[in-house]
């Protein structure tokens, strides 16, 4: 987390939370939801693959906002993942995972969150629909559609072994909350 945001964080404790106005869809990008596309429908369709948000709002593409949201990224107890906006905790609507991996070929395979954070695989998942995700030392996440080749090979190669479980028990099973807004409404 940012120096700037611990301090914002000291001098504003009691900032409340704020939920609906962020997304990250399944392909790593941020998009901001206001009150129109939050009104238009979820962020997230309930079965996640069955296809395209349903109300994404705008895609952000200021390359220093997406840095600082990506620096200030993390979750909390419930399996909540948010962007630390200062003393603000701005929860994020995810379309998939927390994470979206990019992998590089062969031979290294390695492995790298939508942040720019490396990880180590530890777990290949493959869901009813043929999205793959892997489990790694940051968490879990969906790996991205433009490195399914690569993917594939370290699987052909027996790098990594999948474990096939269906997509409805991903969120539980791994710990996140693909819906914060929607945990609100309990």
């Amino acid at each position: 987390m940012d120096d700037i945001v611990k301090q914002a964080i000291a001098k504003w404790p009691n900032v409340p939370d704020c939920y609906g106005w962020l997304g990250l869809d399944a392909r790593g990008n941020w998009y901001m939801r206001d009150d129109n596309a939050q009104a238009a429908g979820p962020f997230a369709p309930p079965d996640a693959s069955s296809g395209n948000a349903v109300s994404k709002g705008s895609r952000l593409l200021h390359e220093k906002l997406i840095d600082f949201i990506q620096r200030n990224y993390e979750s909390d107890a419930r399996g909540c993942w948010f962007f630390q906006n200062g003393p603000q905790r701005v929860y994020v609507e995810l379309q998939a995972t927390p994470f979206i991996w990019r992998i590089e070929a062969a031979p290294g395979f390695a492995v790298t969150a939508h942040t720019g954070q490396p990880a180590r695989a530890q777990r290949c998942v493959v869901d009813e629909s043929g999205w793959l995700y892997l489990e790694t030392d940051l968490g879990f996440g969906l790996v991205h559609t433009q490195d399914m080749l690569q993917a594939a090979d370290a699987i052909e190669q027996g790098l990594w072994v999948l474990q096939e479980l269906p997509a409805a028990a991903l969120p539980e099973r791994f710990g996140y909350v693909s819906s914060p807004k929607a945990l609100q409404k309990e």
